[in-house]
């Protein structure tokens, strides 16, 4: 059962989703509420576990700014996912270098948004519309500036090859690819957009374009590795 929590300071957005929740057999909202400190609060309180996922308005009435929200759901073990009109590009940028597994759009059928829940409960990223109009829209969308090796290393890694499959692939030795990799996730650190982990720098690659979802899957299917080795 997928632990869902609602977060939007419009009540009437949030019954509309908690009922499209119940109607699914594997969802339970366990929270809803209109700012994060409220979610945060409760959990306090109660002693619950963290949401699986956490649905998130972009804009809360409290003041707070997208950055912070996300930023204290992800380190509260939440995945997140990005509930808003999508004309706001900086701020769907914003959302997503803070953590955000993805976003969906309020003018999207309530189905898509019950689909996303899925897929972000299974511990994989979003890649709609919405997510790459953000990112290709914004201007000031910061890029790494990687090198065209490191864009290959970055490709093969993110898509779920081995560190030393990716040097054998790429006819360097593992101390050198391992040496990309490190130098990936510090360009990434300078342009405010960290990738410690290997789902980070998976996230940050499809966000560029070095992988599509189409590739991801083929990569997958063909070496049937995804460890960070």
């Amino acid at each position: 059962m997928t632990r869902v929590a609602l977060i939007d300071d419009h009540e009437s957005v949030r019954l509309g989703l908690q009922g499209a929740c119940a109607r699914a057999d594997d969802q339970q909202v366990v929270f809803s509420g209109s700012t994060v400190t409220s979610y945060l609060d409760w959990r306090a309180f109660s002693s619950s576990p963290p949401a699986d996922v956490v649905v998130l308005d972009l804009t809360l009435g409290d003041g707070t700014t997208v950055t912070e929200n996300v930023s204290r759901l992800v380190r509260d073990g939440s995945s997140v996912i990005i509930h808003s009109v999508a004309d706001r590009p900086a701020a769907v940028r914003e959302a997503l270098a803070a953590g955000a597994a993805g976003v969906v759009s309020k003018s999207s059928r309530i189905d898509d948004v019950i689909c996303a829940i899925h897929t972000v409960s299974r511990g994989e990223q979003l890649n709609n519309v919405e997510w790459a109009s953000a990112v290709e829209g914004d201007r000031d969308f910061a890029d790494a500036q990687l090198s065209a090796r490191e864009r290959d290393v970055l490709r093969l890694y993110a898509a779920g090859l081995p560190l030393k499959v990716v040097a054998e692939r790429l006819g360097v030795a593992y101390s050198t690819a391992k040496e990309n990799i490190t130098r990936i996730r510090v360009k990434y650190v300078d342009v405010g957009r960290p990738a410690p982990t290997k789902v980070d720098l998976l996230r940050r690659a499809m966000e560029d374009g070095i992988v599509s979802p189409t590739g991801l899957e083929a990569e997958t299917v063909a070496t049937g590795g995804d460890g960070e080795r």
